[in-house]
């Protein structure tokens, strides 16, 4: 009798645990109807001819991609692995595998490998003007890509990392980015004029790193893009840099609704025009912080001088006395005499020793883009003013 009772309360076990299993087994229909109600904002459609699911992966098959208004783009098997679902219908997939790339037209050839996200938080109700109704990934990676042309590599690039870390207090994301070792062969091209400047400037084999940092606070929509940098071997380094107020997620959603709502107007002239008129209103609610450029040279400056001065049949010496003797008398016909003098001591400064030269632009509080664009309309000569702008060279 205890046989018998151990037996049925060992298959009564069994079943429970199968139920279970069953219970909380992935939906895999469910998962890619979520994924393109995030993606839909960006204006796309996945669809999928098959999901396999074996415990926390799910495998997308003969996966293909369709813009809004275009036609669709077979892209092939994605892996997603370490796939959950969350309390409030959502997911979270660890990471997301992409299939390499092997294309070839025209004689070009582009290949990429490693293509894989990873951290995506997949919204159980997308489209709203909260965090968490957007779909986010923590990481994005891709492995070496080549650009072959003729049999000969034109381009490539080592490996490319993004990374967005939200906020323990959720109130803002810091990101960053980096292009590794990308290499460019100019040496073939075909136009003798371009050939010819690229041989002057030794820009046969163009190599270096694009590197990017920045934030984005919530509440006041602030972005900071602290860094976009393009450093080059033999070159120079040139960093770019801005910041604005007002791009919050109710912005960044009235933006999508009007890109929307004009792809949906079969009449594409008035779309168009209704488009400009939306996003004039909501540049309304943009404001200007700052900005930065700045150029670090690595004798690309030199080289410059020498090439513009050998076409006017002179030396890059006489070239660069040239452009110092021109700026002043350029920068008097903008009316702009405060910003006059510092440019000028700046290029001078510059071409007589090329180590930096840096613009900035730092108003003393926040200027509203429609300010900007008053004064650019009204008064230009006042921009530099409003936007408390600088130059300085070698510091």
């Amino acid at each position: 009798m205890n046989f018998y009772r151990t037996t049925r309360l060992m298959l009564s076990g069994a079943a429970f645990f199968s139920l279970a299993g069953s219970a909380f087994a992935l939906d895999g229909t469910d998962l890619l109807n979520k994924i393109n109600a995030a993606y839909a904002a960006q204006g796309g459609t996945i669809a999928a001819e098959n999901i396999d699911i074996d415990g926390t992966t799910v495998t997308l098959k003969n996966v293909t991609l369709k813009p809004t208004g275009g036609e669709s783009l077979p892209i092939g098997e994605i892996t997603l692995s370490g796939v959950e679902e969350d309390e409030d219908g959502g997911y979270y997939i660890e990471e997301a595998a992409f299939p390499d790339i092997n294309k070839t037209q025209d004689g070009v050839t582009v290949t990429a490998q490693e293509l894989t996200l990873g951290g995506i938080s997949v919204p159980a109700t997308a489209g709203g003007d909260t965090l968490d109704t957007m779909m986010l990934y923590e990481t994005a990676h891709t492995g070496p890509l080549k650009v072959v042309k003729d049999g000969a590599e034109v381009f490539s690039l080592l490996q490319t990392d993004m990374n967005l870390t939200l906020r323990e207090d959720e109130s803002g994301f810091d990101f960053d980015g980096a292009f590794k070792s990308m290499k460019a062969d100019l040496s073939k091209a075909e136009d003798a004029q371009s050939k010819d400047a690229i041989e002057k400037l030794a820009l046969q084999h163009v190599q270096g790193d694009i590197t990017m940092k920045g934030a984005w606070e919530l509440a006041p929509g602030t972005i900071d893009i602290s860094e976009f940098a393009f450093d080059f071997t033999n070159i120079g380094k040139l960093n770019l840099g801005f910041k604005i107020s007002g791009y919050t997620m109710a912005f960044m959603k009235s933006m999508q609704d009007a890109m929307k709502e004009s792809e949906a107007n079969p009449n594409k002239e008035q779309s168009q025009q209704a488009l400009g008129l939306a996003m004039l209103g909501l540049m309304q609610q943009l404001s200007f912080e700052a900005a930065q450029v700045r150029f670090e040279d690595a004798s690309i400056t030199k080289r410059a001088l020498d090439y513009a001065g050998s076409q006017q049949n002179m030396s890059g010496k006489q070239m660069a006395d040239s452009l110092k003797a021109m700026t002043p008398i350029m920068l008097a016909q903008l009316n702009i005499p405060e910003l006059q003098n510092a440019v000028s001591a700046a290029v001078n400064t510059f071409l007589d020793d090329p180590k930096s030269l840096t613009v900035k632009a730092a108003p003393e509080k926040p200027v509203p883009f429609p300010t900007i664009v008053g004064a650019a309309m009204g008064a230009p000569n006042t921009l530099p003013q409003v936007l408390g702008v600088k130059v300085s060279a070698n510091d």
